[in-house]
């Protein structure tokens, strides 16, 4: 790839921009990526091989500036989790991002969308196809890539199958999960993006792309469910079951939060469909050895889940706070009542071990006892809209800055040193919960558990001391249970 073709990648703390920096950085090209987070960003593989700009894309000079010296942008940011309004906020990021471009000098815009074909089209597609019109608002040429249903570990629409099929061998499902839909592999999405930025000249248009198969929602289930060893799913249909309450069906049953499954399903009522007349193989061949087939991209997700190597997540982008929330961490000088319980215990366990047992918390490692509460404070978060705790973990081993952890998301990370989590679940206020360990003079060592709590007005202090008898068991459970751990013998055994 040319050297002087600089490129910049958004939504890189996403799942697909997360990947496609590494594939581009495989194709040696120059990158610089546009975050909001700059700790997040270099808690990647491939954050010391990029140029971090950050700033917001609603922000224009902060868009500016990460565009300028740049060849070719990828857009590739969503509001669809933002709240009942994410159509305006797409569109006014993208006309933004385009007029920065446009002043900036870019030469190529390459825009990621979704196929949408069908006259009987979601809010969510409607916005995908308005924010390509708001990016191609300037002189600047734009490459409106479409996609279906991408199939890849970690991706929203696979956690919804995976989850659907594993834990329902019965099934009723709306009508419209017989409507055809064209899925592709991330690797094959990866493949287009990375390939339209070696293009000899910039291209305007929209091009759909898609895998070699088109069938229905309920057959890739089958698929699904028969490559997972699983016998056949008995989908019943009734037509009842509109989009909001599949939505919150789904939200309950599978990973996905119920803001974000809404879109997410909502889109199912069209017939998803590549269309020939758009094709891109004209401009970009298909890869030597085919696209992946639907069974084919299911196995490989599949193996790279089992495998604990899935590199990005659709939980990998940050959820939207509520309005009143500030930035993370502020100052205490910020003026908010800050309520802190912090538990302090000195222990024999290692400095290794105890590391060891504190980067393994959540997900199906669990919170060091009292699970139970932990489970029904998930439970209600996902039945007022929350994320609850089936997000998990990423890997479950290892943690990054930025990663989701079931209802909290890792705001700083100090290897062998310190562990800080924000909540993300639905309160009238702000939660952080974090662990320090150190080393003392007398060999021993020091572990610092502390919940922090800014509450929001009268309701948000109520609450505090509403679940204060809680924090009386879990908290003291949790420190004593974790340096329990800390002292396993096979914890010694994995350091060795």
């Amino acid at each position: 790839m040319e050297s002087a073709r600089r490129i910049l990648v958004t939504g890189a703390s996403g799942y697909v921009g997360g990947r496609l920096v590494t594939a581009l950085l495989e194709d040696g090209a120059s990158v610089r990526v546009f975050v909001r987070d700059q700790k997040k960003a270099q808690s990647n593989s491939w954050a010391s091989s990029v140029e971090i700009a950050t700033g917001n894309a609603s922000d224009y000079q902060s868009t500016l500036k990460a565009l300028n010296g740049i060849h070719t942008a990828y857009y590739l940011l969503h509001s669809i989790n933002a709240g009942t309004n994410f159509d305006k906020i797409e569109s006014e990021m993208a006309t933004n991002f385009a007029k920065a471009s446009e002043e900036a000098g870019v030469k190529q815009i390459i825009y990621l969308g979704g196929i949408n074909n069908d006259l009987k089209s979601s809010k969510h597609l409607n916005s995908r196809a308005n924010t390509g019109r708001s990016l191609a608002s300037t002189s600047v040429p734009v490459m409106e890539m479409r996609a279906g249903i991408i199939i890849g570990s970690g991706s929203a629409s696979f956690e919804m199958l995976r989850h659907l099929t594993h834990r329902l061998p019965v099934m009723t499902t709306p009508k419209w999960v017989m409507n055809k839909t064209h899925p592709i592999a991330v690797r094959d999405v990866l493949w287009y993006l990375k390939s339209a930025a070696k293009l000899e000249k910039p291209v305007s248009g929209i091009f759909d792309i898609g895998g070699p198969e088109v069938l229905t929602y309920a057959d890739m289930m089958q698929k699904f469910a028969k490559l997972s060893g699983l016998r056949k799913r008995l989908i019943i249909k009734v037509p009842v079951l509109t989009p909001n309450l599949s939505s919150l069906w789904i939200g309950f049953v599978t990973p996905v939060p119920t803001t974000l499954a809404r879109p997410l399903v909502g889109s199912l009522i069209s017939e998803v469909v590549a269309d020939p007349a758009k094709s891109i193989d004209h401009l970009i061949p298909k890869p030597a050895e085919g696209l992946i087939d639907v069974s084919t991209a299911i196995t490989l997700a599949l193996s790279k889940v089992s495998s604990n190597a899935v590199s990005t997540r659709w939980s990998d982008a940050t959820a939207p706070y509520a309005p009143w929330q500030k930035a993370q961490s502020d100052p205490d000088w910020a003026g908010e009542t800050l309520y802190k319980d912090t538990k302090v215990r000195v222990t024999d366990a290692s400095m290794e071990n105890l590391w060891v047992a504190i980067e393994e918390i959540g997900g199906d490692n669990g919170w060091y006892g009292a699970d139970f509460l932990w489970y029904a404070r998930g439970v209600i978060d996902r039945m007022i809209g929350g994320v609850g705790l089936r997000r998990g973990r990423r890997d479950p081993i290892h943690l990054r800055v930025g990663d989701s952890l079931d209802f909290w998301r890792v705001e700083s990370l100090i290897p062998g040193e310190s562990l800080k989590l924000y909540a993300e679940m639905i309160l009238p206020g702000k939660a952080w919960l974090e662990f320090r360990i150190k080393k003392l003079p007398n060999g021993q060592s020091e572990v610092t558990q502390e919940a922090s709590y800014s509450p929001r007005g009268l309701g948000g202090q109520l609450y505090w001391f509403a679940v204060l008898p809680l924090h009386t068991f879990v908290f003291p459970t949790m420190i004593r249970n974790l340096i329990r751990s800390a002292n396993r013998k096979d914890y010694a055994e994995r350091n060795a």
